[in-house]
């Protein structure tokens, strides 16, 4: 009778585990938040990436400033005096008002120079913001499967709990009747405390896991619906690599940094060489006098203790080291890449690993339990396989969420975790329109460039 009552119990409870795991792994009810809603609440409400849009906004102002050093300058002059004492017949009191402009001829291309260093320091900048926006994403995507994971577990881990109730009721009926000593009631004691332990880490585990889906994502973590398909990546490891040095931001913006350092050398070169400009005023006194000038200056070092040689050198050494940057930058993007792709690998391989090992421990359960109905088994035994059972089962849930994650890191290592790529199907930031609203330094509400400049402003919220 009490083996009859344990073997149904054992029933009972395989039914519960098998619950559990499809519980585990079907679809959320509608309404419930799914990956592509994660991913565009981190893109829209993510303070890092609001950061570095604001500092290649001022990349863009550095093309203004330097647009306007081509310009002519205009300054008006006030000037009051007051004398004392005068001489006989002259008034203490004096007063001009001048308007003086300058302009900058020819400096042999430094000042058209250092547009071109600024475009391309806007254009490194932009590919910062590209890598930053990859990492903003990857991030939400490891957020949104890390609490997948732990909900998960906690199932398998709450039914675990009731496997080791189950196995202690078993063990007590069995002492009961005289079958077992009291030594294995003790230790299916000392296995449920250390259930409900594992069972109290992993909830603990999913409220970390929650604090950094708010982080990562903008906003509470409700039910999860199970992610999409996965996305495409590469056909092989040289195909990806290839795609990388194409596309991956931290090469762009070290290619770029190399061309603005190309750039800064010739101008440092041309440092020893000099400058003429224009110069013109007019001005008129309290008289009603006037008075105009006009004048030419050609200026030009001839000695300044050596620091135009030393900016020379300067500019050389940051040259060199940005070619350098480059270089590393490309052989780390290349390991990157193969270590996402070995990664990639790996989980696939575990994934049919752990299928495996549970499709063997479904088996090996079925046939203890059989043998225990014919005595051939012990009930511990049975026990104990359904415990390997539910461990493999959160074995392959790991595998699982590894693969997932590890495509992602794949697609960021490529420079292909882009709200465009995935088809998230949102507005996205245009770099280019606040660049082509200033590149020209319009002069603010006072002509129809800084108008529109007004308007973007606005949109944008500042």
């Amino acid at each position: 009778m009490a083996r009859r009552r344990i073997v149904g119990g054992l029933r009972r409870h395989a039914a519960r585990a098998a619950l559990a795991i499809a519980v585990a792994a079907a679809p959320v009810a509608a309404g419930a938040q799914t990956l592509t809603d994660a991913l565009i609440s981190a893109y829209e409400t993510s303070g890092l990436l609001e950061q570095n849009r604001a500092l290649l906004r001022a990349a863009d102002e550095d093309v203004a400033g330097a647009v306007a050093a081509l310009r002519p300058v205009l300054n008006y002059i006030a000037q009051a005096n007051w004398t004392d004492p005068v001489l006989p017949g002259e008034d203490n009191t004096s007063g001009s008002l001048a308007l003086s402009a300058e302009m900058l001829l020819w400096d042999f291309g430094r000042s058209r120079l250092a547009v071109e260093a600024a475009k391309e320091t806007v254009l490194a900048t932009r590919a910062g913001l590209i890598d930053v926006e990859q990492s903003v994403l990857l991030r939400a995507v490891a957020a949104y499967m890390d609490v997948r994971r732990q909900v998960a577990l906690i199932n398998l881990r709450q039914n675990n709990v009731q496997l080791i109730q189950e196995q202690l009721r078993a063990a007590q009926d069995r002492f009961d009747v005289g079958e077992v000593t009291r030594t294995d009631v003790s230790i299916a004691e000392a296995r449920l405390a250390a259930a409900r332990s594992g069972l109290v880490a992993a909830q603990g585990a999913l409220a970390q896991a929650r604090q950094e889906y708010i982080v990562a994502i903008g906003e509470e973590a409700g039910a999860l619906a199970v992610p999409p398909p996965l996305p495409d990546t590469a056909s092989s490891l040289d195909a990806a690599t290839a795609i990388a040095l194409q596309r991956q931001p931290a090469i762009l913006r070290a290619q770029h940094e190399v061309a603005s350092a190309d750039i800064l050398v010739s101008i440092a070169e041309a440092g020893r060489l000099p400058r003429l400009t224009g110069s013109a005023q007019i001005s008129v006194d309290d008289d009603g006098d006037d008075r105009q000038s006009l004048g030419l200056s050609l200026r030009g070092p001839i000695y300044q203790g050596g620091a135009i040689s030393s900016d020379l050198r300067q500019a050389r050494a940051r040259r060199d080291a940005s070619r350098a940057v480059l270089l590393i930058t490309s052989e780390n993007v290349v390991q990157n890449v193969a270590n996402s792709w070995a990664d990639l690998s790996v989980a696939n391989a575990v994934l049919t690993a752990t299928d495996e090992q549970v499709r063997a421990a479904r088996l090996a359960l079925r046939g203890a339990q059989e043998e225990l109905e014919v005595g051939a088994r012990t009930t511990l035994d049975v026990l104990d396989l359904e415990q390997d059972l539910l461990q493999a089962e959160t074995d392959r849930i790991d595998a699982q969420i590894n693969r997932y994650v590890a495509t992602y890191q794949l697609l960021s290592q490529m420079g292909l975790l882009s709200v465009e790529h995935l088809g998230l199907g949102i507005p996205t930031y245009d770099p280019a329109a606040y660049y082509n609203a200033v590149r020209n330094a319009p002069l603010g509400n006072v002509s129809p460039q800084g108008e529109r400049l007004d308007r973007l402003l606005e949109a944008i919220g500042r």
